[in-house]
């Protein structure tokens, strides 16, 4: 695990869904809104501050979610995550090595600057990205 803060940078949103500490975001139904990941697909933006987790909204009142955008994030892995490796977003938001069939693109948050196994916590340095299978 990593046990160092690193150089961030975050912007607050409103939590369109509950939203766990240290996962993959991506953005909900409005401008503002920001909820977890849940695909490879998914345009991903950024990942949730390691602060505690995010209730969901309660009608038309929503919860404020640091979302960490540029530098440094710890981030939960759904699986085994080599340092190096780009990563994207597993069915809970968590971080799973990004590893596309021939052809196909993958949405990744960023690149892992340490290794982790599943349920464990790693960094991530933010770079959104697309990566193509190679041929």
């Amino acid at each position: 695990m990593a046990n160092r803060r690193e150089h961030r940078y975050a912007v607050t949103r409103n939590a369109g869904a509950a939203i766990a500490k240290r996962r993959i975001l991506k953005y909900g139904s409005g401008d503002e809104l920001v909820i977890q990941a849940a695909a490879s697909s998914d345009l991903l933006i950024g990942i949730s501050d390691d602060a505690g987790d995010i209730p969901a909204p309660v009608g038309t009142e929503y919860y404020r979610v640091d979302v960490i955008d540029e530098g440094y994030a710890l981030v939960d892995c759904g699986g085994t995550v080599t340092r190096g490796q780009f990563v994207t977003s597993d069915a809970n938001g968590k971080a799973i090595a990004a590893a596309p069939a021939a052809g196909v693109n993958v949405n990744c948050v960023g690149q892992a600057h340490s290794s982790g196994v599943n349920n464990g916590v790693i960094s991530v340095k933010i770079s959104p990205c697309v990566i193509q299978g190679a041929a």
